[in-house]
């Protein structure tokens, strides 16, 4: 009979016990990302870092910087990053670096940007967000002796960050120039600047960088 009233009272406090966990629940889960969106402060922005890099073991990713996407009624600032690509892909032309470009399913060569018309000897990728899978990017730098890529395009928290991401995963250091990294707004150019700065790994082989900051 002891046994059987303690088994009774095991129960009722086990019950209590769930009770009170289910109706402290919703309390668990107020404090979601969601529940707080509006109360997120950004924090400091990441230091952009000077770099000097080796034109023979480097190479210029141009991602994406085709009309379909980068236009003023879908991408007003990706239109607007075009003059500072454009300006360092001369400087980096005139010091020998090898530029690579990408595009996006769908397109052609014919419909990247004005004033950024790959050259015959440019090679031209073409796949998703991750410019490494599905194509012969990985071989294409490693045949060339690569060793760093800088990264520029469209959009910042898609192609730039994905290709940069997955170039440090394969063992190459990524310089990422802010000026050349677009997004729809704002806040694309902020997690795709905030991510490469701070993800585990990641981050390790990143530069936030600006153009006036690289050097020769």
């Amino acid at each position: 009979m002891k046994r059987m009233h303690a088994a009774v009272i095991r129960g009722v406090l086990g019950a209590g016990v769930l009770c009170a966990v289910l109706v402290a629940a919703p309390s668990v889960f107020a404090g979601t990302i969601i529940a707080e969106w509006a109360n997120v402060k950004p924090p400091a922005a990441p230091e952009l870092k000077p770099v000097k890099i080796d034109p023979k073991t480097t190479a210029f990713l141009v991602l994406d910087l085709v009309k379909q996407i980068c236009n003023p009624s879908k991408s007003p600032r990706c239109v607007d990053s075009i003059p500072a690509v454009q300006k360092f892909l001369t400087l980096a032309r005139a010091n020998n670096v090898p530029v690579v470009f990408s595009l996006i399913p769908g397109t052609k060569v014919g419909d990247i940007m004005d004033g950024l018309v790959p050259m015959a000897a440019d090679p031209v990728v073409q796949g998703g967000p991750e410019k490494f899978i599905g194509t012969d990017l990985e071989k294409i730098l490693k045949d060339k002796g690569i060793t760093s890529v800088i990264v520029v395009g469209t959009s910042a928290f898609g192609a730039v960050l994905y290709t940069a991401s997955g170039a440090t995963l394969r063992g190459f250091k990524a310089i990422v120039p802010v000026e050349g990294m677009s997004g729809d707004n704002l806040y694309d150019e902020q997690v795709g600047a905030y991510t490469l700065a701070r993800a585990p790994v990641v981050s390790l082989g990143v530069t936030l960088t600006s153009f006036d900051k690289i050097s020769f």
